[in-house]
């Protein structure tokens, strides 16, 4: 998001994709291009995602709209991050990839926590994850996980982003 660029509800999940893919600051780089563990870094979840690659989509959950002083109002968003990690060492040893999968979660959460004295995400929300007790990881029973998708592991790690305020 430019200075200068209207605010809207509707690019707020591109801008969180845009975050997690960026590689020009300090913080973990996500995407395997950039020395990271996911071949797939993207806004929303395709209709047919690739089935052999380590995947986080940005989905948004939902948002709620708080108005203030009769004309301003500033959006909250309930952002989901989804995490499909399949088992692709050549022994399939699922302890070793659950191993993987906890390592590269906590550089999601790395990523998503920010910069220090900076929690805007590159200034493109007011504010991000900022109380670690909004940020919730949840991993899925790797029996039901491979009952769906043979051999995928799960994940979803879901945190609020506040935007910035708009009149009107």
């Amino acid at each position: 998001m430019a200075v200068g660029d209207p605010v809207t509800t509707a690019d707020a999940v591109q801008r969180e994709a845009d975050w997690l893919n960026a590689t020009d600051d300090v913080l973990p780089k996500l995407l395997a291009s950039a020395g990271g563990p996911f071949d797939v870094v993207q806004a929303y979840r395709p209709r047919t995602p690739r089935q052999r690659a380590r995947s986080l989509y940005v989905i948004r959950r939902g948002f709620r709209e708080d108005r203030f002083a009769n004309v301003r109002r500033m959006a909250h968003y309930n952002l989901e991050l989804q995490i499909n990690w399949p088992i692709q060492n050549s022994q399939g040893s699922g302890e070793d990839e659950q191993t993987a999968l906890d390592a590269a979660v906590e550089l999601v959460l790395q990523r998503v926590g920010g910069l220090p004295f900076d929690k805007t995400h590159g200034g493109r929300f007011r504010s991000v994850a900022e109380e670690p007790k909004f940020v919730d990881v949840a991993f899925s029973d790797p029996e039901e996980a491979f009952a769906k998708r043979p051999g995928v592991f799960e994940a979803a790690i879901s945190y609020w982003a506040d935007d910035f305020e708009i009149t009107g």
